[in-house]
């Protein structure tokens, strides 16, 4: 229950919509007991077990409280309908069928307002997931997979609403009707309400025992969930691969084998919980078969009970029936709910190690430089930059040159702050990238990947993802510069042209066109180019590098190079190799020099 207690406060904002529940959930239990209460005149009437009641009865004290309210009922029924036995009948049917009818309104308005709760919970929920999930550092999702992710988004927080959540309804509502019920079946006898009372603990025992597994099993179900969810998004990333390389059948075989495990745990955890309802019926059952002998023996032998009253009472005791199933069932929703919970509330409860500061202090404009002061990075056990230390000017373009895993990519993670350097500082004019806000520091960058992401939305949208507002004009003029306007007006419909999941209706080199123009709308002072030509054809590259060098113009670039003949004309050309500068300068100085930097340069132009 201590998840549970967690994923309440979510429910905090609809508490109006909880206290409405309540209330009318109150009415219903009242009224479904009285309901069957009632049976009891009706079917004295019809039996003629009653005779008219000519004078309005005496209270005469809580003993004789029972015959009082019977005989009050008579009186007014006599009143009514007089020695017509048919009239009386219909009296007391329009009396039982008003209350069933009050019953069943205050229950549709309870569940009514209910709705509202737990839908609202639900998004408030998935919100408060989504959020994290934004928020949360990129290296998180170096540990977890995404399809994992998204199970807890989807079918987790589906699990909490069917099962936390009506347990919401279930706390007032069925505990109130199985106590008005019993206090009703208290006045008609209380000896027999007593004999029941042996047998309730005994089937509670019962059930308790059969749910105490379904949180571990529960727990296996939504894992394989999100396993199977996992190599289904993996598959769809990498279908041109698993196609190109024949591989369907090991794919195939990987997510049958997932789906047979989760085949199996399912069906463990169901026919588990799915004992619950006939256990708890059976149960129930043998509680009414033990009250019709015992009950039959007060009406046949001892005559302490007219049969009226007894099938009236058999009425109620059933009636518990459907209230008790429901707590037992639900008891087993608590312990599926709790599994789903604590998958969900991991990802809201994960620390964030990427603060902002507290003061929510801001950087204003870039003015004079960006500065590397001996950072060290490690992934993991991998060291990546070792006292690493540049200095990048305004208005220069660095470029950063390597093997793969020099750390290339690593300087504009944590320049981005993507991720945080493990010691040394990276400044701005001085003032170190911690000290600000995420959100002033990414506003003054923009960047260009080797891999174009791009969205399931129009050119339009996605070019304006780097200033939401702009004008049309503003739009085009970012096209422009990016040589990406002319392809896009000979698309259907321009800019309104949608381009697919991850812009696969788009050639790379005019995908990556799309981003340089996202990145020029922004017009940030400090550009970030990571290897942005490296996965294009010759055409493309030089289309794409000149919107690059237009691009560049009167702005801080730092650019991470994997096809040196892009970068000749840095200002500075900075030459790594595990984490450390080995080389830097110039183009036509680095190639005097005849170090590695020519040496890379050579085995380029002998490719």
């Amino acid at each position: 229950m201590r998840y549970f207690k967690k994923i309440l406060r979510f429910a905090l904002p609809y508490r109006r919509y909880g206290f409405l529940n309540i209330f009318f959930n109150i009415l219903y239990a009242l009224f479904s007991a009285l309901s069957f209460a009632a049976l009891i005149p009706m079917l004295d009437v019809l039996f003629q077990q009653n005779e008219p009641v000519t004078s309005p009865p005496v209270y005469e004290g809580i003993g004789s409280l029972q015959a009082y309210l019977k005989q009050s009922l008579y009186y007014q029924v006599s009143e009514v309908a007089g020695d017509d036995k048919m009239m009386a009948l219909v009296w007391v049917i329009g009396l039982v069928l008003i209350l069933f009818f009050l019953k069943n309104i205050f229950n549709y308005l309870a569940m009514y307002f209910i709705t509202f709760l737990r839908n609202g919970v639900l998004k408030d929920l998935r919100n408060a997931m989504y959020e994290k999930i934004v928020t949360l550092p990129i290296s998180f999702y170096s540990e977890k997979k995404k399809g994992d992710v998204i199970a807890r988004i989807t079918s987790d927080v589906l699990e909490i609403q069917h099962s936390f959540l009506s347990i919401l309804e279930l706390i007032i509502r069925e505990p109130l009707t199985i106590l008005f019920t019993i206090a009703v079946m208290f006045f008609i006898s209380v000896k027999l309400t007593l004999f029941v009372f042996i047998f309730i603990p005994l089937a509670g025992l019962i059930i308790s025992r059969i749910g105490k597994s379904l949180k571990r099993k529960s727990d296996r179900v939504q894992a394989e969930q999100g396993a199977f969810l996992s190599i289904v998004e993996e598959t769809l990333g990498g279908l041109r691969v698993i196609k190109a390389f024949n591989a369907e059948s090991r794919f195939r075989k990987v997510f049958e084998t997932s789906t047979s495990r989760f085949f199996h745990f399912s069906n463990s955890l169901l026919n588990r919980q799915n004992l619950a309802s006939p256990t708890g019926e059976f149960l129930g059952i043998l509680v009414i078969g033990v009250l019709l002998w015992f009950g039959g023996k007060m009406v046949l032998v001892e005559e302490t009970l007219d049969a009226a009253s007894f099938i009236a009472y058999m009425g109620l005791a059933y009636n518990i029936l459907t209230p008790a199933k429901a707590i037992s069932k639900a008891s087993y929703g608590v312990r599926k709910g709790n599994a789903a919970a604590e998958r969900v509330l991991h990802i809201l409860e994960t620390e964030n190690p990427l603060k902002d500061p507290e003061d929510g202090r801001e950087i204003n404009g870039f003015k004079e430089s960006v500065t590397l002061s001996e950072v060290c990075f490690s992934y993991e056990a991998e060291q990546v930059l070792d006292h690493f230390s540049l200095m990048v000017k305004k208005g220069q373009t660095v470029a950063l040159v390597g093997q793969s895993g020099s750390g290339k990519s690593t300087i504009a993670n944590l320049v981005t702050r993507f991720y945080d350097v493990d010691s040394g500082s990276i400044q701005i004019d001085g003032t170190d990238i911690r000290s600000v806000s995420k959100a002033s520091l990414r506003q003054l960058m923009g960047l260009v990947t080797q891999d174009s992401i791009l969205f399931n939305d129009t050119v339009r949208n996605n070019i304006l993802l780097g200033k939401e507002g702009a004008s049309q004009e503003e739009v085009e003029e970012a096209a422009r510069i990016a040589n990406a306007h002319d392809f896009i007006m000979q698309l259907p419909k321009g800019y309104d042209t949608n381009i697919g999941d991850s812009g696969n209706k788009l050639s790379g080199g005019q995908k990556q066109r799309l981003s340089i123009a996202r990145a020029v709308l922004k017009n940030p002072p400090i550009m970030i180019l990571d290897e942005a030509t490296s996965a294009l054809d010759t055409e493309s590259e030089r289309l794409v590098q000149d919107a690059l060098e237009k691009m560049m113009q009167n702005r801080t670039s730092l650019v991470i190079a994997h096809r040196l003949s892009t970068i000749q004309n840095a200002d500075l050309i900075v030459v790594l190799q595990k984490g450390k500068i080995v080389e830097q300068g110039t183009h036509q100085e680095l190639i005097s020099r005849k170090g590695i930097y020519h040496k890379l340069v050579n085995m380029q132009q002998l490719a």
